[in-house]
């Protein structure tokens, strides 16, 4: 009896062995070893199920594009690839993204062709469209922005993308570096005598001959970067509640006194050195006859993830105290 006990616990252990080296997918659990299945809320309240991290995404909005960028997933496909190629150089894409359209105006057709484990939209994509392309594709809805917790939302959408594609560590990593270059530009600004000094932060266009003005207002996401790193926005009206982007015209910038005036256009669209170099109104601004006009470097998107958000703290360093 006590030989046969022997020899079948030595075929156990045998047969135990031979499992552990055929590689089985299952712990001694009965869990599985492969990718863990993800299940996220977005920004909608939906739940968005996932059978494991997502490697094949499609991205309908540039920070959403940037941030896989950062993340070290590379879209399968972009909404605007040369537009984004011209207004966001922090990430830049490879030759691999497919273009599926515009942003706002997505190609359904070109997504459902790219067959991706998963579409990443704002808030801003129409519900319709949302709609039409989860009947073939799991959608990822983020906010695109709160103006009542600009640098949180843009965090939040990070960790959000990164939880849906399993790299929370990059994301981690991301996050920390933001907050470091923050309190290392406004260390800087603190000890170049800087800090408590008035900005203005605008955007234009010009459109039949006339410029449009968009300030960025209290709680936009430059606005509160600009305001961590020791600057006040003297802009006084309110922006709206997504963006904080407020509308004026040149006249309007009379409100503002010797700010330090911020701006951010794209090649050689420049309403300010352009259309408004010969109006009497803009040459009398306080802040244009006291030449503390900036225009920061090309390709720093205004409504970007932490790497543009790196690249505009440097520009707005080197422009004060460098």
């Amino acid at each position: 009896m006590k030989t046969r006990h022997l020899t079948l616990a030595i075929a156990a252990a045998a047969t135990a062995l031979l499992l552990a080296g055929c590689g089985t997918t299952e712990n001694a659990g009965g869990e599985s070893d492969g990718p863990a299945a993800i299940s996220i809320t977005d920004s909608r309240g939906e739940t968005i199920e996932l059978d494991a991290p997502a490697k094949k995404v499609v991205a309908l909005e540039w920070n959403t594009v940037e941030n896989l960028v950062a993340l070290g997933v590379m879209p399968t496909g972009v909404a605007d690839v040369k537009g984004y190629g011209a207004w966001v150089k922090s990430e830049p894409l490879d030759d691999t993204a497919t273009d599926v359209g515009q942003r706002g105006e997505p190609s359904i057709d070109a997504i459902a062709g790219l067959a991706p484990d998963l579409v990443v939209a704002t808030s801003d994509l129409a519900e319709s469209a949302i709609a039409q392309i989860e009947e073939f594709a799991p959608v990822l809805v983020v906010r695109s922005a709160d103006a009542s917790n600009a640098i949180g939302q843009m965090k939040e959408n990070l960790a959000t993308i990164a939880e849906a594609t399993g790299t929370e560590s990059e994301a981690d990593s991301i996050i920390a570096g933001f907050d470091d270059k923050l309190a290392d530009g406004a260390a800087a600004l603190e000890a170049a005598g800087l800090a408590g000094t008035d900005f203005a932060m605008t955007d234009s266009w010009v459109s039949g001959g006339q410029v449009s003005i968009r300030p960025f207002a209290a709680g936009s996401l430059l606005s509160d970067v600009t305001e961590e790193l020791g600057l006040v926005n003297a802009w006084p009206e309110a922006g709206d509640a997504d963006y904080g982007l407020g509308a004026t015209d040149v006249e309007g910038l009379t409100v503002l006194d010797d700010v330090n005036f911020f701006y951010i256009t794209n090649g050689e669209e420049d309403a300010y050195r352009n259309e408004l170099a010969g109006n009497a109104v803009w040459q009398s601004l306080p802040f244009v006859q006291s030449g503390k006009v900036h225009r920061l470097a090309d390709g720093i998107w205004m409504f970007g993830g932490p790497s543009s958000m790196n690249d505009y703290i440097d520009a707005v360093v080197a422009t004060l105290a460098g």
